[in-house]
């Protein structure tokens, strides 16, 4: 089933309209449309002809509160062992981040009920160049039928143990690269103001 868009939607206003959405309702995706999600992603380029992509899909509410609990002690354990990479991350996007990670009610994925992990057969950077494309066609899909989406960046460690992976089926020639939860938004996506694009040659 292929996503439909609503026909007073262009392109542009979908890429214009699409919000990172941080608060859903209890409403389950529908498998149909999960698919439908999928099938809109792997339409997009691939990086060098780089092999087919993978998909996992967690919807087990139980599983994904491991999944942000194991999240969240992985990366209270990097704030010890990894200190310069916490410090450059709390340089672009502040302390808000790690403190929510200290709050047990804290959900990494938001409320959402549906997580779909895109994975690539391999680390090169043509691999999980391919693993970003699809996951933009995923959310530009999800935006065009009025669904809220996040790309939560805070599982892939979570995902890619060895824990995780005999839970979900990840065979070891595959890597977690980008998780991204899709669900019904709780409330409208207010406007965000973007940067001027930083164009430094145009010859």
């Amino acid at each position: 089933m292929k996503p439909t868009a609503a026909d007073t939607l262009t392109a542009l206003d979908v890429i214009y309209s699409r919000r990172s959405v941080r608060s859903y309702t209890p409403e389950m995706v529908a498998e149909s449309t999960v698919s439908g999600l999928i099938d809109a992603a792997v339409q997009a380029p691939t990086a060098i002809g780089s092999p087919a992509l993978s998909f996992v899909v967690v919807q087990n509410p139980r599983r994904l509160q491991r999944l942000s609990e194991l999240s969240k002690e992985i990366w209270q354990q990097k704030a010890q062992t990894e200190p310069e990479r916490v410090v450059r991350l709390k340089f672009d996007v502040g302390d808000e981040f790690f403190d929510r990670l200290n709050d047990p009610q804290f959900d990494i994925f938001h409320g959402a009920g549906t997580l779909v992990v895109i994975c690539a057969r391999g680390t090169e950077w043509w691999e999980t160049a391919g693993c970003w494309m699809a996951a933009e066609n995923l959310m530009l899909a999800a935006a065009a039928l009025g669904l809220g989406t996040c790309c939560i960046g805070a599982a892939v460690d979570a995902l890619n143990t060895a824990e995780m992976r005999r839970e979900l089926a990840i065979p070891p020639n595959l890597t977690a690269v980008a998780p991204i939860v899709v669900g019904v938004p709780a409330r409208p996506a207010g406007p965000i103001e973007r940067r001027p694009a930083d164009v430094i040659a145009w010859k």
